[in-house]
């Protein structure tokens, strides 16, 4: 080493300055704080995921239910449409019984409470349909279409709202 160096004081840098070491550490801290930010939105997109495919589950339920039913009610054909006045409808045989009927615990393909789902229900809305143009209401038992709408909601929340049609068979 040289006099002139040692005059100096050396020069070399031996570890990291208090502004470096800040520096890092907020680099550090951003990177750990945008993960567990990412983390936390995949669990959010996990939840509404996992609660939208219950209830498209509950409407398929409703649905293969109302494709098992008579169109009638087979012990009185001339009954007029609607449920028996039951809340929620609780002996169903015909497509009609389900007309504005709400079920909380919902109902799965054969009509039997669902109990392990607590705080999801179905709302089923029958309207008769004019054949002829779909779109078009007519009233209740005057034709042999009936549109099925399913609003399944949890916890208050409406979740999912579907609907298919439904024609008498022979």
């Amino acid at each position: 080493m040289s006099v002139r160096n040692a005059q100096r004081g050396y020069s070399g840098r031996g570890g990291f300055t208090l502004i470096e070491a800040l520096i890092a550490s907020a680099i550090v801290g951003l990177g750990v704080t945008a993960l567990l930010m990412a983390s936390q939105s995949g669990t959010q997109v996990n939840a509404a995921a996992r609660e939208i495919t219950h209830a498209i589950n509950l409407g398929q339920e409703v649905r293969e239910w109302t494709l098992k039913l008579p169109f009638l009610d087979p012990d009185t054909p001339d009954n007029p449409p609607g449920p028996d006045g039951t809340s929620p409808q609780t002996f169903v045989d015909d497509l009609n019984d389900l007309m504005n009927v709400t079920y909380s615990p919902p109902r799965d393909a054969n009509g039997q409470a669902i109990s392990d789902m607590s705080g999801w229900s179905q709302q089923i809305t029958l309207s008769w349909r004019n054949p002829d143009n779909l779109s078009e209401t007519v009233s209740d038992g005057a034709s042999e279409m009936i549109y099925v709408e399913v609003a399944v909601s949890y916890e208050g929340q409406s979740i999912l709202t579907t609907g298919w049609l439904v024609t008498k068979r022979e």
